[in-house]
């Protein structure tokens, strides 16, 4: 069984996902345990679907999960869905979303190649910012999304993505000029800020492509 297999079905036992196992082959799991990652991404996706561990389940529309390529080598991170992404279940649909399409595409890439996804994967009312307890019950989740999908590289959109993923609570414009990867691994974490707060202030926006140059030079050239 490969090592990716071995992590997918520690990731599901986690989650509370019942693994089978072949009596004819013990070796061969079920296809929750496929080494496909769309597969492991779509057992994930149901107990995202599932999720009441805090009050946003009572106020969403539905569950905005993340959407992409399963095997991207760089993933995307942001806050929260905001009302168009509560309406639709897709990350980044509105005025930011077109926003972050010509920030990728200004570095040769496209939704296609890459996985998008926020800290929280329900809307908070009035678009607020999420509180505390919301973060920590959908931390295993995101955690569990970069676990499955093994990135060369993450962009952390915004504090509340790096503060989530580098335990900080440092300001944004400190974090973008220092090295950062995602403790336990060595991914490297490159933060910006969030497409919203570019729409806000344009004036951001040569930091931003700076940021997004580095994550285009860590694409080409993968860690070892």
């Amino acid at each position: 069984m490969s090592s990716q297999t071995d992590q997918q079905r520690q990731i599901l036992a986690d989650m509370g996902i019942e693994v089978w196992l072949s009596r004819e082959d013990p070796a061969a799991v079920s296809v929750a345990l496929s080494s496909d990652n769309e597969t492991a991404l779509a057992c994930l996706r149901k107990q995202v679907e599932d999720c009441h561990k805090c009050e946003l389940a009572k106020s969403r529309t539905q569950t905005v999960f993340g959407s992409g390529n399963a095997q991207a080598e760089l993933m995307l991170i942001g806050e929260a869905p905001g009302a168009e992404e509560d309406r639709l279940g897709r990350p980044f649909v509105g005025k930011a979303g077109k926003l972050l399409d010509a920030m990728l595409d200004a570095i040769g890439l496209d939704r296609k190649q890459v996985f998008i996804c926020n800290v929280l994967k329900c809307r908070p009312p009035n678009n607020r910012d999420p509180k505390s307890e919301e973060v920590e019950a959908c931390s295993s989740f995101l955690t569990a999304q970069v676990d499955i999908l093994k990135p060369e590289v993450i962009l952390a959109l915004g504090r509340y993505a790096a503060h989530r993923l580098l335990h900080t609570e440092a300001p944004v414009y400190k974090l973008r000029e220092t090295s950062n990867v995602l403790p336990g691994t060595d991914i490297p974490v490159i933060v910006t800020y969030h497409p919203a707060s570019l729409l806000r202030n344009p004036e951001q926006k040569a930091q931003s492509w700076r940021d997004l140059c580095k994550v285009r030079l860590l694409l080409e050239n993968p860690r070892i």
